[in-house]
């Protein structure tokens, strides 16, 4: 053991040696000598670009099919679906769907019920995420585990507790046809809470000792400090919280029943039967618009906080 430590140690020493150079080229399936060959680069081109057009079709198709629809004819919907207005175009689809249908009613129905529940989801994920992942109480642990245990009950078997306690409330009276029965019941997302603490767990817990020395409360850290640092998170929320209350239809069904307060996911299926074919379609174009304009306002905020990160720089 001593002549081989001694040898060891009689050994140059590797920091002499010049260091290999690192590969600084991306990894991938295919080598950087394959993509110099042509055939190999337009195989791999036309490939993405094939992809690419699949994707467009499959995710755009459909919207701009309903917006192609929205102005056809029904005569030509019901025999040439997929043929590009063979006798012209009919705006007047939009006018009797925004009249006659009465969809400028059921839309305002609908963005109050977006509105309510976007504002109570937000709220309850921002504060709940707030305790239990930069408060940190006592409790935190048992009520994170029972969030999560929250998320393995399927909503269905809730439905008929959850109906009952609307019918029924504890403080108050019944909510029912009233659109607390709707936003009230939508902040209690324990996906969204679920969310919002994996995301402020990734912030840095100097930021927030700094603010207690500096003599900021639980409000003030959460208004000052948490919340300018939430918007990557809160963006995501928000499209979730927009887009699930706008194709809600179950939950709105029951607990508004009288259908002037009935949203546009309740009220279009009930008039699927009486309503031309094409003003239907109209009337479910100008539905879909507020949750694409929606998407693209965040599409940012959500392309940013998908990653659950880059909330602090540096």
């Amino acid at each position: 053991m001593t002549a081989l430590t001694t040898a060891r140690a009689d050994r140059p020493r590797r920091a002499d040696r010049p260091c290999r150079a690192v590969d600084e080229e991306p990894r991938g399936l295919v080598s950087p000598a394959d993509w110099r060959r042509p055939i190999v680069w337009l195989g791999l081109r036309a490939g993405h670009a094939v992809l690419l057009a699949l994707l467009l079709v499959w995710g755009i198709g459909p919207i701009l099919l309903l917006a192609k629809f929205a102005v056809t004819p029904t005569q030509d919907i019901l025999r040439t679906p997929l043929a590009v207005f063979p006798n012209g175009i009919t705006w007047a689809n939009l006018d009797a769907a925004w009249n006659d249908v009465e969809v400028s009613r059921y839309l305002l129905n609908t963005v109050w019920v977006a509105a309510g529940a976007w504002v109570s989801q937000v709220v309850v994920a921002a504060t709940g995420g707030y305790v239990l992942s930069v408060l940190r109480p006592r409790w935190g642990r048992l009520l994170h585990a029972a969030v999560l245990a929250t998320l393995f009950v399927p909503a269905v078997v809730l439905l008929v507790p959850l109906y009952l306690t609307v019918l029924d409330p504890p403080v108050g009276g019944s909510m029912i046809n009233t659109f607390w029965g709707v936003w009230l019941p939508a902040g209690a997302s324990a996906f969204n809470v679920v969310l919002v603490t994996r995301f402020f767990d990734s912030l840095p817990r100097e930021v927030f000792e700094a603010a207690a020395v500096d003599g900021a409360g639980p409000f003030r850290m959460f208004w000052s400090v948490v919340l300018p640092m939430s918007r990557p998170i809160l963006g995501v929320v928000s499209v979730f919280a927009v887009i699930a209350a706008w194709k809600d239809f179950l939950w709105p069904l029951l607990v508004l029943p009288d259908p002037d307060l009935q949203p546009l996911s309740v009220r279009l299926p009930t008039l699927q039967g009486s309503t031309d074919k094409g003003v239907l379609m109209a009337a479910l174009a100008i539905s879909t618009v507020i949750p694409i304009a929606v998407f693209l306002a965040f599409q940012r905020l959500f392309l940013r906080g998908a990653g659950l990160g880059g909330a602090v720089k540096g």
